[in-house]
């Protein structure tokens, strides 16, 4: 059963996208370019990309907690860059850095804030087969060692369990708050509805941030979650928020409107892709980054804004995917079957 949800679900990763008419105006350090020269700017083909540095970056509140975090923050899924990185994005206030035990980079993290723990915000997450009050408990206890800190800012669910009520992680949840060893719940990967059950089971706290995947080709969560999100003051943590490389990008782009109004807008097109997903109410973006170039690039997306017209363009000329509740339903379905069999995604 769980292999045919599973080919179920694979048939429905294709990409949706529409075309309307493309009228732009640029706004540069603070002047204004006519609509007729920026036409003409987004046609040219040899222009060189610009790389913009970071000068400050824009901030935005985690819910309602009066702790603001840096639009851009530091992912370290699948990363391999060693301490530098982090430790650039630290020393140019990149400070939320997100890990999560399943990753294997809490050590790597906990190495590179040695010594300035105050300055970061420090997230981190349990995996579903840990969701028994007492296990999570446990396996927030392993990651407090790894990290070599006292307490973690933000603990996040990494994926709903379908077979463990909600009520047993969120219980765990609550006694690492009182207990001092995190400040702060959020969750990863849940639905509106999964989102509702556990605050629902929270007695005494509540949930402040759901980090789901979120880029320019990958758009599901404007489908009712985002707004869900924004109406209830949940920040959304875009992860993937570059479809994990720009190439996976420029290949839904066939028209190469993405380098196009990065040329328009003097950036990078790594720094557009990030300011357009930042641009949304309540969401931060948590690219990764294997140096300390790629590091400056990567906040170089935050401190400025995109032009509405550009925007239009990114979202109404670029392919993109948004799963409809079918297959929605097919992938939760492969998941419940695939944790009964003892296997946790």
């Amino acid at each position: 059963m769980a292999c045919v949800l599973m080919a179920l679900a694979a048939g429905f990763l294709s990409t949706v996208g529409r075309e309307l008419p493309a009228e732009a105006a640029l706004a540069v350090s603070g002047s204004v370019v006519p609509r007729s020269k920026l036409l003409g700017s987004l046609a040219m083909n040899e222009r060189p990309t610009h790389v913009s540095e970071p000068g400050s970056m824009f901030s935005k509140e985690l819910a309602n907690t009066g702790v603001r975090l840096p639009e851009i923050g530091f992912g370290t899924w699948n990363y391999g860059g060693g301490v530098e990185p982090l430790q650039a994005a630290i020393a140019c206030g990149s400070c939320l850095i997100d890990t999560a035990e399943a990753y294997g980079t809490e050590e790597i993290v906990g190495k590179a804030i040695k010594g300035q723990r105050n300055r970061v915000f420090l997230a981190t997450k349990v995996l579903p087969r840990n969701f028994k009050r007492r296990d999570l408990v446990a396996a927030a206890e392993r990651s407090l060692r790894r990290l070599a800190t006292d307490h973690i800012d933000l603990y996040q669910l990494h994926w709903p369990n379908l077979t463990i009520p909600i009520e047993e992680p969120v219980r765990g949840m609550e006694e690492l708050v009182d207990a001092g060893k995190v400040r702060f719940i959020g969750v990863s990967n849940f639905s509106v509805r999964d989102l509702m059950n556990a605050q629902a089971a929270l007695r005494k706290q509540r949930i402040v941030s759901n980090q789901v995947r979120y880029s320019l080709v990958e758009r599901t969560i404007e489908g009712g979650f985002l707004q869900y999100c924004q109406k209830n003051g949940i920040t959304v943590i875009a992860y993937s928020p570059l479809a994990t490389g720009l190439e996976n990008i420029r290949s839904a782009d066939p028209e190469g409107i993405l380098r196009r109004v990065a040329e328009a807008s003097c950036k990078s097109e790594v720094q557009v892709a990030l300011n357009w997903c930042i641009s949304k109410e309540n969401v931060i973006a948590i690219p990764k980054a294997s140096t300390a170039a790629h590091v400056i690039e990567n906040m170089g997306a935050s401190g400025w804004k995109l032009q509405p017209e550009h925007a239009r363009l990114l979202e109404d000329r670029i392919r993109c995917r948004r799963r409809g509740a079918l297959e929605s339903a097919a992938r939760r379905a492969v998941r419940w079957g695939m944790q009964m069999m003892g296997r946790w995604v």
